[in-house]
This record gives structure tokens, sequence and C-alpha cells, in this order.
């Protein structure tokens, strides 16, 4: 069960949950007012209503708004690169790496939550402890693919990652635009797309250990 499933489940006021429970629920009730709001115009007020809590239950599981918000950036921050590697590991045929890699943006711009905004169109990238996590999750992202370049290519650690970088930027750079513009092409379609684009590329590069002629 999604943490906004969770929400739904425990709305009426003053039923009792286990902490955990409790806590995703919070995070849910969150997660659907920062999408909606974006942080600054989001009150501490709007959540504990959403979630259908009184504010000093919501201080006893979070803090302050920051500290409720850098933990859903935590948790969704960790779905994307469970995503990713997910789809590296998922087969090794390349080419279906490629596409399986380019589905998981994809699919994660696409979840009805809403969440990939507030890794990344977040209006807090100026909090220091944001931009901390937003910059670690793409990194950590990219050192995966890279992982996969470099021992499929014997290219050295610094040009894999480049390469990696350039893959993970497209990929969810693309994946927000195809959401936002309301395009009529369905998800499959546009990964398809976009993996032959990256594939035309990538490929161009010889599997390491093989033979040159």
């Amino acid at each position: 069960m999604t943490a906004i499933e969770q929400t739904e489940a425990a709305r009426p006021r003053g039923t009792r949950l286990p902490r955990r429970a409790r806590r995703n629920q919070l995070l849910g009730a969150a997660q659907e007012v920062f999408v909606a709001q974006g942080y600054h115009s989001a009150a501490m007020d709007d959540i504990a209503e959403r979630a259908g809590v009184s504010k000093p239950v919501l201080y006893q599981h979070f803090p302050g708004k920051l500290d409720l918000y850098l933990a859903l950036l935590d948790q969704h921050c960790e779905s994307l690169l469970q995503a990713v590697r997910t789809a590296l590991a998922s087969t090794t045929d390349n080419k279906l790496r490629v596409e399986a890699t380019m589905d998981a943006y994809f699919a994660y711009v696409e979840d009805e939550g809403g969440a990939f905004r507030l890794v990344f169109e977040s209006d807090l990238t100026n909090e220091p402890a944001v931009r901390e996590r937003v910059d670690r999750v793409s990194l950590q992202c990219a050192e995966a693919i890279s992982d996969v370049i470099a021992g499929d290519t014997g290219l050295s650690k610094d040009e894999s990652m480049l390469l990696a970088v350039g893959l993970g930027g497209v990929s969810q750079v693309v994946a927000r635009y195809w959401l936002s513009s309301g395009s009529s092409i369905p998800r499959d379609t546009a990964v398809q797309l976009l993996t032959s684009l990256a594939w035309r590329g990538i490929a161009g590069f010889p599997l390491h250990g093989a033979e040159q002629h």
C-alpha cells in the first residue's frame, strides 16, 4: 500500500494507528499537499487537516515542515534509485537494459502521486539539505548506469560516468516533458523512441573484450 493509499484508509479523525502506519499516513497527506501547493505555500495546518489528525499529532512525528519534506524526499529519492538499479539488473541484453532504464524514469514520472515533482521540480532547491539529496540521487543513479557501461565497454570511469549522466538526464527530462505536454504518444512508444535514440549512440562503443576489426 502506498503512502497516499494509507492516508485514504486512515482518514477519519481520532483513529489510533501503530506509529509506523501513522507516519506513513502523515507522509501520504504531506505528499498530496506539497505536490499540489509547493513547499512554500503548504502549511502544517493543511497537512494535519488532510491527514485527519490534530497538529500536535503531526508534530509528534515531525518537528517541522522541513523535517517532513526531507523525510518525503528521502523516501522518493530511494524509490527512484531502486527503480533504476532494478531496471539495470533486469536483463543482460544491453538494448533491453537501456529500454528498461528509460522506462524506469517514465514510470517514476507517471506515478499518480506526483512524487517526482518533489525530486525534479522542487521549489526548495535553495535549501542545502534538499539540494544535497537531489544531487545525491542523480549521482547515485548515474553511478549505477556508469558501472554497467564501464563493465561492458571498457571505457574509463570518467568516460563512463559522462555517458551515464547524459543517459539519466535525457531520460528524466524527456519523461517530464512527455507528461507535462499531455502527449498523445503512449508511454511504451515514447520509451521505444527514446531508447532508439540512445541506443544508436551507446551501441557505437564496442563491447569490452570483443575483437576489433
